[in-house]
């Protein structure tokens, strides 16, 4: 047995992956700019993700204080996802949180688990 396409076949196909590539570019929703941050994490001196420390004193810092957070259910999603890197016992802390009160609680947690507060730096920010 042969399949064979028919030309109301093909009409059908070239339409279908036509007209969405067609509409796409009126209803699509700007993408969001994250052009700033970017910026500031291209510092040579930024502490970003990619920077934290693989040893275990490190591992072990930035996981106590990420169990912290997560346990704490009045955080917001925002708070539960603010990024913490740890490099030779210092801490820092990034990201958005909804509010000065979880800016708090994070810094309280991470303070109380890294032993001073001069070894968290806070560069969280608050997007409502």
């Amino acid at each position: 047995m042969t399949l064979t396409r028919t030309p109301s076949f093909a009409l059908a196909f070239a339409l279908s992956v036509s007209l969405p590539a067609l509409s796409s570019g009126q209803d699509a929703q700007p993408k969001p700019d994250n052009t700033k941050v970017n910026e500031r994490d291209r510092n040579s001196g930024a502490a970003t993700a990619d920077k934290q420390k693989m040893n275990s004193a490190d591992r072990e810092l930035t996981a106590k204080i990420r169990k912290s957070v997560m346990a704490d259910k009045s955080l917001s999603t925002y708070a539960h996802n603010v990024k913490i890197i740890s490099q030779d016992g210092m801490v820092t802390l990034k990201g958005p949180v909804r509010s000065d009160q979880e800016v708090k609680s994070i810094m309280a947690k991470a303070v109380k688990i890294a032993g001073s507060a001069e070894k968290v730096a806070n560069e969280m920010a608050v997007k409502p």
